[in-house]
C-alpha cells in the first residue's frame, strides 16, 4: 500500500494508470460489499488518495486558517467523496472527488473561516471574484481591472470593491500591529478614550426643565448643594434654618425630581450580604 501511495508524486490525480486502477477496483469492490468489509474498501480508498486530499488543501494555506485544519477538512471532503461514489456512473474518481473536496473546503472557510463575517452577499462574491480574476486573467493575458471584473460579474464596481476588501476579514490585526515596515502607527494609539461628560450633557438635558419648576427656594438649595459645594450646615446658616430642616428639604426635593423624572427611589433599606458558603 505505501508503495503505491508514494508511486504518486507530488499531485495524486497525475498518478499513473495502476494507482487509477486500484482506486476503481476497490471503490467497485465497495459496491457489491457492505458492513464491516465495505468500511475497510472505503478506508483504503482514502488512505490511498490522501496525497490528493492534502494536495487541494495546500491551495489554501495562508488565507486565515492553520493548515492542519485545512487537512482535516479535505481529508472529510474525500471521505465523502469515497463513500458517495458510483462506479456503474465511470471510472475516474480524482474528477469526482476534487470538486467534492473544494466544496467541502469552501464551506468550512464560508462558516468558520471569517474573523469578521461579512454579508452572505459579499461572501459569494469574494469567491466570484476569485474565479473570474484566474478566468479573465487567462483569456486576457494580464491581471483585470475593477472595472474588468464588474462587468464579467455583471455588478457594480463599488460592489466588486467591497468584496475584494472583505478578503482582509479572514484575520484580525492586532491593535499593536505597526505595518509590514513597524513604522506604522499603531491602531491602540488612535482609538479614542471613554467620554464621561455625555453622561453628564444627558442630566443636565433632562434635569435643566424640571428644575425650572421648583420654588426660588428650592432653586438655591440645590445650586448651593450640587454646583457650589456647600455643606448643609453653611446652607442652612445662609438661609437661617437649622441643618436638619436642609436635610428634610434636600430630600423633598430630590424625591420630587426623581418622580418628574420617572426614577424610582433608592431602596434605604438594602438586603444585607451574605457570606458565600
Amino acid at each position: 500500500m505505501a508503495s503505491q501511495v508514494s508511486s504518486c508524486g507530488t499531485r495524486p490525480y497525475d498518478c499513473d494508470t495502476d494507482h487509477n486502477t486500484r482506486t476503481y477496483q476497490l471503490l467497485e469492490a465497495a459496491s457489491r460489499a457492505d458492513g464491516v468489509a465495505r468500511r475497510r474498501l472505503i478506508d483504503e480508498v482514502v488512505l490511498l488518495n490522501l496525497r490528493l486530499a492534502e494536495s487541494i488543501a495546500r491551495r489554501y494555506v495562508g488565507r486565515g486558517i492553520e493548515r492542519d485544519d485545512l487537512v482535516q477538512v479535505a481529508n472529510l471532503g474525500l471521505v465523502n467523496a469515497a463513500q458517495r461514489f458510483d462506479p456503474g456512473m465511470g471510472k475516474d474518481f480524482v474528477s469526482y472527488a476534487v470538486p467534492t473536496i473544494t466544496g467541502e473546503l469552501k464551506r468550512y472557510f464560508r462558516d468558520h473561516g471569517w474573523a469578521v463575517r461579512p454579508p452572505r452577499r459579499m461572501q459569494e462574491l469574494h469567491a466570484a471574484i476569485s474565479t473570474a480574476s484566474a478566468e479573465i486573467a487567462q483569456t486576457l493575458g494580464t491581471t483585470p481591472s475593477v472595472v474588468d471584473l464588474a462587468k464579467y460579474l455583471d455588478v457594480d464596481p463599488e460592489d466588486v470593491l467591497e468584496a475584494s476588501a472583505s478578503r482582509e476579514c479572514f484575520t484580525a490585526a492586532s491593535i499593536d500591529y505597526r505595518g509590514a515596515s513597524g513604522e506604522q502607527t499603531p491602531l491602540a494609539d488612535a482609538l479614542g478614550d471613554d467620554e464621561n461628560g455625555f453622561d453628564r450633557v444627558e442630566a443636565v438635558v433632562a434635569l435643566a426643565p424640571v428644575c425650572r419648576t421648583l420654588l426660588p427656594r428650592d432653586q438655591r438649595i440645590l445650586y448651593l448643594r450640587f454646583f457650589c459645594g456647600w455643606t448643609q450646615q453653611e446652607i442652612a446658616a445662609d438661609l437661617g434654618v437649622t441643618q436638619m430642616q436642609v436635610s428634610r428639604l434636600l430630600a423633598r426635593i430630590l424625591t420630587h425630581l426623581r418622580t418628574q423624572l420617572g426614577i424610582p427611589e433608592p431602596d434605604k433599606h438594602p438586603a444585607p450580604r451574605t457570606r458565600p458558603a
